[in-house]
């Protein structure tokens, strides 16, 4: 999600490095009579000062690329001085690990710093397209130009995404205009270049006919033509819509995908298609828990219905050991620890954070707990350690009237509860003659996905039944 900056070390460095206040021959420095030359070029001047690197950090578990928002140093104005930045700030799809910049140690010379030669030369990064073996049939138009730097030609700028997609299929960057910032060349401009290739357009090659520049006429293919003299045509891909001007009909707009957005579509679809999800669900009455959170409110406690799902959930883990564990990809991990996650939508997209301990833990401090995590989560200030883990996870939509749904699991997880709003519902009842009468009662539906590689489908409807049970009957909580 990061660009990459190229930064070169030629002949201007070694220039530098040998002007740049530095002994030159003659002016005291000697040599011996043999291996002259050779002693030349093995001191520090020619050879520069070896620098620190500074990788790509990750910040999640699940991050596979950063962007570098800002620089908040300046070159050579720490103790450990910044020799150079490799990333420039604002660059985006800087994959972990990738070198972004480097460092020299308080006494050194940051201005003679060494650069890596396979971070500097975008040469050396993007390979020339593979040759044609085939004579073409017409000796006027040439082969696909190559990758490799030219003399005199504009060198791009290429993020790492976009790089690979080049190096894969083997196009040329040059044939269309960087959109990204500072003219880098964007994993967009890539995929738009590759969709050019696989529609068989012109702009792949770009043919050089000679003498006369080409003119640039459409021939319809048999298809192409059918579809045109069509009532109602319709292109393959809608055309992108124009800023400040009114959307045409078949036009979209490319809503650009956020890190985590991309992280969560990545981790879902994996989530599916490699977890076998089985679901369970269950209508619990909570008239109890309602009755008992109109009475701490008296005392000013202040609890919410989620607060008391949550214990019950952490109180049915305890009880049933076997629910509460995580699936690696070969053996099944039973937890000692009953860490419950909890979904909390942001503008950034669902995270996750992990409430720990809960057993352990009364109403009222999950309460004051939830609460502070929602908000660090809302104001994207989570530590790492506070949404990585967990090992059960509940994700509630009640407020927003949803009657019952189903959620993804969370791997490793091996079950997530999703739980529905309280609705109203008559019953038929009985009273202390033993005389049947309607009466309401507020509902409220949970549903428990289950990996069914470690939670089977009688675990995981007792483990339902046992949870339906202490929802029932709030009293049960303070006994575990």
């Amino acid at each position: 999600m990061a660009a990459s900056l190229w930064l070169s070390c030629g002949g201007k460095r070694v220039a530098r490095l040998l002007l740049g206040g530095r002994p030159v021959l003659g002016a005291g420095v000697s040599f011996p009579a043999r291996g002259g030359w050779r002693h030349l070029h093995g001191t520090r001047e020619l050879l520069g000062t070896p620098g620190i690197k500074v990788l790509m950090p990750a910040l999640s578990p699940t991050m596979e690329e950063g962007n570098i928002v800002k620089w908040l140093k300046k070159e050579g104005k720490v103790a450990f001085s910044v020799a150079t930045f490799v990333v420039e700030e604002g660059s985006k799809n800087v994959r972990l690990g990738s070198l972004i910049g480097l460092l020299v140690e308080e006494g050194q010379d940051w201005k003679q710093v060494e650069i890596p030669t396979d971070g500097s030369d975008p040469s050396s990064l993007a390979p020339s397209a593979p040759a044609l073996t085939s004579t073409p049939a017409d000796p006027s138009v040439s082969a696909p130009p190559k990758l490799e730097h030219q003399p005199g030609k504009l060198q791009v700028r290429l993020s790492p995404a976009a790089r690979n997609i080049l190096e894969t299929h083997g196009l040329d960057p040059s044939n269309i205009t960087p959109s990204g910032p500072r003219g880098i060349f964007t994993k967009e401009d890539a995929l738009k270049l590759l969709q050019e290739k696989q529609k068989g357009k012109p702009g792949e090659l770009k043919p050089l006919v000679s003498p006369a520049p080409p003119q640039l006429t459409a021939v319809p293919s048999a298809s192409q033509a059918t579809a045109v003299t069509s009532a109602y045509p319709r292109p393959a891909v809608p055309p992108v819509s124009t800023p400040g001007q009114p959307a045409a009909l078949g036009t979209f707009t490319e809503i650009p995908a956020s890190n985590i957005r991309r992280i969560i579509a990545k981790r879902l679809t994996e989530s599916k298609t490699a977890i076998p999800h089985a679901y369970a669900a269950a209508d619990c009455d909570i008239d109890a828990i309602l009755k008992l959170r109109k009475e701490l409110a008296k005392d000013d406690i202040k609890v919410s219905v989620n607060d008391f799902i949550i214990k019950a959930t952490a109180v049915t883990l305890k009880q049933m050991p076997d629910v509460n564990v995580t699936w690696d990809g070969e053996v099944c991990r039973q937890l000692q620890s009953i860490d419950i996650s909890i979904a909390v939508a942001t503008d950034r997209g669902l995270i996750t954070p992990i409430i720990k301990d809960v057993a352990a833990k009364g109403i009222k401090e999950i309460a004051a707990s939830a609460k502070a995590l929602a908000k660090k989560a809302r104001d994207g200030k989570l530590l790492p350690e506070e949404y990585q883990g967990g090992s059960f996870s509940i994700s509630n939509l009640g407020m927003f009237g949803i009657n019952d749904f189903t959620a993804v699991i969370n791997p490793p997880q091996a079950c997530i509860l999703a739980v529905g709003r309280a609705r109203p519902e008559l019953k038929i009842v009985q009273d202390e003659e033993g005389n049947e009468k309607l009466q309401q009662h507020q509902l409220m539906t949970v549903t428990l996905s289950s990996d069914g590689r470690v939670v089977d489908d009688e675990l995981a409807s007792k483990f339902l039944e046992t949870l339906k049970a202490n929802i029932e009957n709030p009293m049960r909580l303070a006994l575990c």
